[in-house]
């Protein structure tokens, strides 16, 4: 069973009640951050400390482990990579990790689900004597600084890897993730239940996506656009309405006509105040399920909005330039007239006059 359908009306539309949870994301750091937890010594080359506390086992070798990272030359504090930015995890089969990511996998396979961590990597676990060609950031010998969340991982004895999979089960690793989620999610755990749903995702990224076609496409697509969904939802009551957005507009590039994509879309989007583009969402959703009554009920909502801030708009005009000025009647207009053509007259008289007293001969 859907762990959201206890919120759905019969359209399918979640109507996302008031209460919110705090949630963060990691900080966009343009360089390391500084932490102060107790420093770790996991290998000679390798230190960890940790940002943020996982929760059960640590992975072992040939767990196949789902992270977000960002990493920086320590020397140079440049930042060379940001799977948080691409909004892509990356995976890693611990014991068949790339040389290079020897150090990162050491750190990791020292974490549990869901910590956040520092690694500090010496270059020799790194990217060696000559660096990377990949990374221009990255010069010989750079000791390097690493970010890590671990958002979770399969215990596979033989470490297969996504790559290794069949269709059918990538896909079947991916539901099992996604119903995961959706037990976390009923009892509250956000931020655990999103891990499941990311996992998920990627299992079923746009390199495998682009090479499915038909029914096997279908599939795919019935386990990765729920997650999404499910994401939003997360997302939504913890406030974070960007990262909402982002998942919903996903889904709608595959199914631009998906009504819960639509609905908690514009919800976000009217959460942040940009009430034109909500209110685009929500006609557009009702365009394709007229009876909801959650979707009414939003639209209905932003119209009083409009109405309250027209109203305040309103008033402020009238502060700034004041009262209109009361029309004068006809007869004083009359009378003002008659006033300015007698001054007229009195001017041309006196002015006639003179002329006249310079132009007349003086006597002896």
């Amino acid at each position: 069973m859907d762990a959201f359908a206890n919120q759905e009306d019969e359209n399918g539309v979640i109507a996302e009640s008031s209460a919110f949870v705090k949630g963060e994301l990691p900080a966009e750091y343009s360089v390391p951050p500084k932490i102060d937890s107790e420093v770790e010594v996991l290998h000679e080359k390798v230190t960890k400390q940790v940002i943020k506390e996982g929760h059960g086992q640590k992975p072992s070798k040939y767990s196949t482990c789902f992270i977000h990272y960002r990493g920086w030359s320590e020397s140079t504090q440049h930042k060379f990579e940001d799977t948080w930015q691409e909004q892509r995890p990356i995976e890693m089969v611990l014991g068949k990790e790339k040389k290079e990511m020897t150090g990162l996998a050491i750190g990791v396979a020292n974490m549990k689900d869901g910590e956040r961590a520092l690694l500090r990597v010496g270059w020799e676990l790194g990217y060696g004597e000559e660096g990377s060609f990949s990374f221009p950031n990255v010069p010989p010998r750079a000791d390097l600084v690493y970010e890590v969340e671990l958002i979770g991982f399969d215990e596979t004895k033989e470490g297969k890897a996504r790559s290794d999979m069949t269709v059918e089960e990538r896909i079947g690793a991916a539901d099992r993730r996604k119903m995961d989620g959706n037990v976390l999610f009923q009892q509250e755990k956000l931020e655990e239940a999103m891990q499941q749903y990311e996992m998920a995702i990627a299992y079923m990224g746009d390199d495998f996506m682009f090479q499915l076609f038909g029914k096997y496409r279908d599939m795919a697509l019935a386990v990765k656009n729920p997650c999404h969904l499910n994401m939003a939802a997360c997302l939504i009551k913890l406030n974070r309405y960007e990262e909402a957005i982002g998942q919903c507009t996903i889904v709608l590039t595959e199914d631009e006509n998906n009504v819960k994509a639509l609905f908690r879309r514009g919800k976000s989007r009217a959460a942040l105040g940009q009430t034109d583009a909500a209110k685009e969402d929500f006609q557009k959703a009702r365009k394709y399920a007229p009876e909801d009554k959650a979707i009414a009920r939003e639209l209905r909502l932003l119209a009083e909005h409009d109405k309250v801030v027209y109203q305040k708009q309103k008033e402020l005009y009238k502060g700034i330039f004041g009262p209109r000025p009361e029309p004068r009647s006809s007869n004083m207009r009359s009378g003002n007239l008659l006033i300015l053509i007698w001054q007229w007259l009195l001017s041309l008289f006196y002015g006639l006059v003179n002329l006249f007293k310079r132009k007349s001969p003086k006597s002896d």
